[in-house]
This record gives C-alpha cells, sequence and structure tokens, in this order.
C-alpha cells in the first residue's frame, strides 16, 4: 500500500505552499545521497519524498490527490513526471529547492540508466491532448493519434566526445545548502550524450535527428479522469546516440455529456416529466453511458425524487465496480393555460386530495442533499 504523501513530508493537509517547501527541503538534506552513501533505504525516502512534494506543491495535483488519493495517478505515467523518479530526474526537476548546480543540459531530458559505466542520455518527452466522451471513458478505449517526434537520422556517425571522454557529465564543485558539493553536470560540448557528430545527412539538426511523424497507439483504461496523465514508454523524443527515447504524456480532456453529469464514479440524470406523468405513473427511457435504460416511475411520484440506479455509473480505476446512475425527477409545471385546463385547476385547489401532504418518508431537499453526499 502506498505511503500517504503528507505523512512521507511530515506535514498536515492544511499546509501552506511554503510549509510543503520547507518540509521537503528537510526531507531532502535528511534522505540525500551524498549524506547517506550507499543506504538504499535513505535513497528511496528520498525519491519518495521528491514525488510527494511534485504532486503537493502543484495546485491542481494536489487537488486531484485530495479528492482521490493515489488512485487519481494509478495507471497514469505516475504522478506527472513519467512515472517513479531517478536521481536525475529529481535533481532537474527540483532546482528551486537544490538549486542550478543540479540542472541537466543540451535540451534533453536528463539520463537513463548506467551501460558499461556510462550513463545513457535520454529524449525529452511530449504532451498531448486527447478528449474523450463520457462514454470513451465509462468502457475504456484505444486511440490512435499522430505524433510529431525527433528520431535519429539514418548514417549518422558518432565519435567519443573529447571534453568529457566520452562520459557525458563533467565534475564540479558547488556552494549549497547542504554546503559544498561534488556534483556532476550534462558536458556543455555534447550535451550530455558523451558522444559528437563526426558526420550526417544534411537534412538532419545539428543533433544528427529528424523530425518524423509517427501514429501511435494509446490504451486507456475505464474510468480515467479530466486531467488525468498517461504515460506511452519509448514514443517521445530520441536521444542522440546511443541514448534512450523520452515518453509520450497523453493528458486526458473529458468532453460534456448532452445529459449525464459526472461526479466522480457516479452519473447524474435529470429526467423532467408531466404532471398528468407524475400523477399516473409512467415508464419512460432514460440515457445512460451504456445505451437507454426504461424505469417505471410509481403514480403519485414527487418532483425532487432521487431513483438510485445500481452500477450505472462510471468504472472504478481500481476495479472497485462501478458508480450508480442517480435519476433526479423533476415534474414539469406549465407555464401557460388554456381555459378549460385554467378551470380545472382552479377547482382542484380546494381540492383535499391536491392539498400537499408530506409524509415523514418524503425527505426535504436538504436531507436528499445530505444523502448524497454522505
Amino acid at each position: 500500500m502506498k505511503k500517504d504523501f503528507y505523512e512521507i513530508l511530515g506535514i498536515s493537509k492544511g499546509a501552506s505552499p511554503e510549509e510543503i517547501k520547507k518540509a521537503y527541503r528537510k526531507k531532502a538534506i535528511e534522505f540525500h545521497p551524498d549524506k547517506n552513501p550507499g543506504n538504499k533505504e535513505a535513497e528511496e525516502n528520498f525519491k519518495l519524498a521528491a514525488e510527494a512534494y511534485e504532486v503537493l506543491s502543484d495546485p491542481n495535483k494536489k487537488a486531484k490527490y485530495d479528492q482521490y488519493g493515489h488512485q487519481a495517478f494509478d495507471g497514469a505515467g505516475g504522478y506527472g513526471g513519467g512515472g517513479h523518479m531517478n536521481m536525475d530526474d529529481i535533481f532537474s526537476q527540483f532546482g528551486d529547492i537544490f538549486g542550478s548546480a543540479f540542472g541537466g543540459g543540451g535540451g534533453f531530458s536528463g539520463f537513463g540508466g548506467n551501460q558499461g559505466g556510462q550513463r545513457r542520455m535520454k529524449g525529452s518527452n511530449l504532451r498531448i491532448k486527447v478528449k474523450l466522451t463520457l462514454e470513451e471513458i465509462a468502457n475504456g478505449v484505444e486511440k490512435k493519434v499522430k505524433v510529431k517526434r525527433k528520431v535519429q537520422a539514418q548514417g549518422v556517425k558518432y565519435k567519443t566526445c573529447p571534453t568529457c571522454n566520452g562520459q557525458g557529465q563533467v565534475l564540479r564543485v558547488t556552494n549549497t545548502i547542504l554546503g559544498r558539493m561534488q556534483t556532476a553536470t550534462a558536458c556543455t560540448v555534447c550535451g550530455g550524450s558523451g558522444q559528437t557528430i563526426e558526420s550526417k545527412p544534411a537534412n538532419a539538426d545539428a543533433y544528427g535527428m529528424l523530425m518524423e511523424d509517427e501514429t501511435v497507439s494509446i490504451k486507456i483504461p475505464a474510468g480515467v479522469v479530466d486531467g488525468m496523465q498517461l504515460k506511452v514508454s519509448s514514443k517521445g523524443n530520441d536521444a542522440p546516440g546511443n541514448g534512450i527515447p523520452g515518453d509520450l504524456i497523453v493528458a486526458i480532456e473529458e468532453q460534456e455529456h448532452e445529459f449525464l453529469k459526472r461526479e466522480g464514479e457516479n452519473l447524474h440524470y435529470d429526467l423532467y416529466i408531466s404532471f398528468p406523468e407524475a400523477a399516473l405513473g409512467i415508464s419512460k427511457d432514460i440515457e445512460a453511458v451504456n445505451g437507454k435504460v426504461r424505469i417505471k416511475l410509481e403514480e403519485g411520484i414527487q418532483s425532487g425524487k432521487i431513483l438510485r440506479l445500481k452500477g450505472k455509473g462510471i468504472p472504478s480505476l481500481n476495479s472497485y465496480g462501478n458508480g450508480d446512475l442517480l435519476v433526479h425527477v423533476n415534474v414539469w409545471t406549465p407555464k401557460t393555460l388554456n381555459k378549460e385546463q385554467r378551470q380545472f385547476f382552479e377547482q382542484a385547489i380546494t381540492d383535499e386530495n391536491f392539498i400537499p401532504h408530506p409524509e415523514k418518508s418524503d425527505k426535504s431537499f436538504f436531507e436528499k442533499v445530505k444523502d448524497m453526499f454522505s
């Protein structure tokens, strides 16, 4: 089970942005790898604190986390940084905490894992938005999108960078809040790739890259929410030389439905019926995410009645079942009457059967609202 972000930083939900930043700085100093060499537990705590800070320091991500917890980011490319961060991701993303000494270079996003002692450069991520209907969100969907991405040109030849001897980094000593620290920064000559171009096609850029269109297939699970991000690995920009591609980050945009309103995993539908229909009872077809559903309204149904259709809402991302469809019954009052209709209602005003006699089982508006949110 994932640990609560507030617990990781040791703060309350009401903490201010400055308190969140201060708490993260404290944890970062405590678990920094330079203060805990070879300590895997400290390194893991350092990464957890960075993940917590990335979410809680962003108002939009924090709002989603406060409402849905970790579920808001499950299966969606992590917490916005493309998954569980490595140390280079952390140093490059949180310059406001550590200072500029940890930044990358060359216009690429960072470094991948070791390969024979050499750190592999990672291409930059690409970001797109995908619009989804409520039906697509309820059922899950596979989308094909065209993406413009940088790929390594055919025929590019590289040689070892003479400045960093193929390491892609140069050592540098800086003064930080942690004291004097020796850090590795990207080589400014090769941009961190450890290689420089010996020869390249005329149509390639300075890094030996070309821009190409590619159709990417994105599998979107049922139950995603507006603003959630999905990650398609290795479909971002390529990196020069022996680097690894970046990722494609897909932001979900939920389109408004004509009849249904979403509230988490529940759906709401406003059903309008006439006074005769309310008095006599009637069967009605209503909209649902998987087609129409027929419901029967008993005679004498009251305006404001809420009918709950179990399991007709949006599926849970964590496979906890479906939400419900809440049908709000509204009795429509005609705005104009003809002579015969007016005479009928004038006589009905004094009729005992038309005088309101609410029963205890007939909940008030405020009780209904309270039930909806309980």
